[in-house]
């Protein structure tokens, strides 16, 4: 008997049907085959298939069994093919009598020996993909259940174990889909800009960074609260749209990575160590999987200590910075994440970390501090909008009551020139200016005579790159952006080159 059943498989962070065939002959010698490019985990699918049948009380007749997974020439991996497997072996030995039409659901979850059903990662993926089929419905694990039904239009069923899919199949027991249930989430967060004391500067230059989506990288000695002005920035962000929030619960999901069930609503926050790996910062593996930079997606990516890492680690970053997306090439496929990051990054300004401080006098040699600085290439920093010096807090503001502008303040302002940009660029890729490139940046920065006569004294006398003049005009149209100007102005041009430390060092 021959059985036809739907299921999916991940490639990067989308889900491609694949059509389970299984033909079940009791003519000739017993046997098992698989094909169809299935990997190591799906051909062991077997074992925990067969088991569970028997333990959850039901018994296969002796037969040649043939299962096929198409299209062919697609690498099928994971745990996910357990069930509808399960399911159509049932169906094909006539060891099960269903009242449905299997073909109509969407079957995802892996087998314990005993038969409970267990989640499998990507179940936001393979949910989209089972709505767009037109199924009925999708049966997935109880763990899964939640974040399968953040996807509207779809009916999903959590169950338990392979006796209740069976039971629900031949309508013997009646199973309440899941229902997702959308909330507005106020958050509260234990970090506040108002608990910092001094450092305007760099908080008005943190403004500008979240108001436009640049990067920004923070340039001081140690114990100047580099890192924790870093950690803050999340809380002046805004929150999440529900497009956005999909996005990164779908990477958060077929990284294995969701800590909660249902919704992402936070921005990702993600920081991780020096010693990082070029895969583990930009994906990929044996079985690819988003790094730390898609992790990052419509969040913050933090790299503190950034001379510390490994030179070639960052440069795999300038292409995600600059497309906003990491494309990862195999023999057999190619594969891309999504990496629309905000890039916040922190260095000391010499190896022993006080050069220029006013305070400790530097110990390092003109040859170390050379050396130091040459471990960022110039092209990296390019891609950098903001280059923020961070100075030692003096005792006047250590004693100082706390009287700067909150987190909440800020996120106010941030919020409101946000909104301006999504009206501005509606209709187009940009969101927000950011993004500005080519036609667009000519088109929405436009300059008049002065600041055009301004703008280039200043790229003539620092021998600025294009890359430079772009991130200037930048960050420009978001200084006039806070402010509710309609027009670049020459004080919005001083200022955006005031953020450009690194510009004016080269002097």
């Amino acid at each position: 008997m021959l059985t036809r059943l739907y299921c999916g498989a991940l490639q990067g962070i989308d889900a491609f049907t694949v059509e389970l065939e299984i033909d079940y002959t009791r003519t000739g010698i017993p046997a098992f085959v698989m094909v169809g490019l299935a990997e190591g985990a799906v051909r062991e699918a077997k074992e925990r298939v067969f088991t569970a049948i028997r333990t959850s009380g039901y018994r296969l007749p002796s037969a040649r069994i043939t299962v096929n997974l198409a299209p062919a020439d697609r690498k099928k991996a994971g745990s996910a093919y357990d069930l509808p497997l399960a399911m159509g072996l049932l169906y094909a030995s006539e060891a099960l009598s269903p009242s449905i039409n299997l073909g109509d659901f969407f079957f995802a979850a892996e087998l314990s020996l005993n038969g409970n059903l267990r989640p499998v990662p990507g179940i936001l993926p393979l949910a989209l993909l089972a709505r767009s089929l037109g199924v009925k419905a999708m049966v997935v694990a109880k763990e899964n259940a939640i974040e399968a039904s953040i996807v509207e239009g779809l009916t999903v069923y959590g169950l338990s174990h392979l006796s209740e899919v069976t039971a629900f199949t031949c309508e013997q027991e009646i199973f309440e889909p899941i229902k997702y249930a959308h909330k507005d989430k106020e958050y509260a967060f234990p970090l506040d800009f108002a608990e910092v004391k001094g450092q305007e500067q760099a908080k008005r230059a943190i403004e500008i960074a979240t108001a436009g989506g640049h990067n920004i990288l923070f340039i001081g000695s140690p114990g100047s609260g580099k890192t924790m002005l870093a950690k803050r920035i999340p809380t002046v962000l805004p929150p999440l749209s529900f497009e956005e929030a999909l996005e990164v619960t779908t990477i958060y999901s077929v990284s294995s990575k969701l800590t909660e069930k249902g919704l992402v609503t936070e921005r990702p926050f993600r920081d991780p160590h020096h010693t990082v790996s070029e895969i583990a910062l930009i994906g990929g593996g044996s079985y690819p999987k988003p790094g730390e930079v898609s992790l990052a997606h419509r969040g913050v990516l933090f790299l503190d200590e950034l001379p510390e890492f490994q030179r070639a680690t960052l440069e795999v970053l300038r292409q995600p910075l600059e497309d906003g997306a990491v494309t990862i090439a195999r023999a057999a496929h190619t594969i891309t994440y999504p990496a629309s990051c905000m890039l916040v990054a922190a260095m000391n300004p010499c190896p022993c970390g006080y050069y220029g401080d006013l305070k400790r006098s530097c110990t390092c040699s003109n040859l170390a501090l050379g050396r130091y600085q040459s471990k960022l290439s110039g092209p990296l920093l390019d891609r950098i909008d903001l280059h923020i010096e961070i100075p030692s807090v003096p005792y006047e503001d250590f004693r100082g009551t706390l009287n700067s502008r909150s987190s909440e303040q800020m996120r106010a302002s941030v919020e409101k020139a946000r909104k301006i940009q999504a009206e501005r660029y509606k209709g187009t890729p940009c969101r927000t200016n950011a993004d500005l490139s080519g036609s667009s940046l000519e088109k929405f920065c436009a300059l008049g005579e002065a600041e055009h006569e301004f703008l280039g004294r200043t790229v003539e006398n620092l021998s600025l790159s294009a890359r430079s003049f772009t991130r200037i005009l930048r960050i420009a149209r978001t200084i006039a952006d806070l402010e509710g100007a309609e027009k670049i102005e020459k004080k919005h041009l001083a200022e955006s080159i005031q953020c450009r430390v690194l510009d004016r060092a080269k002097r």
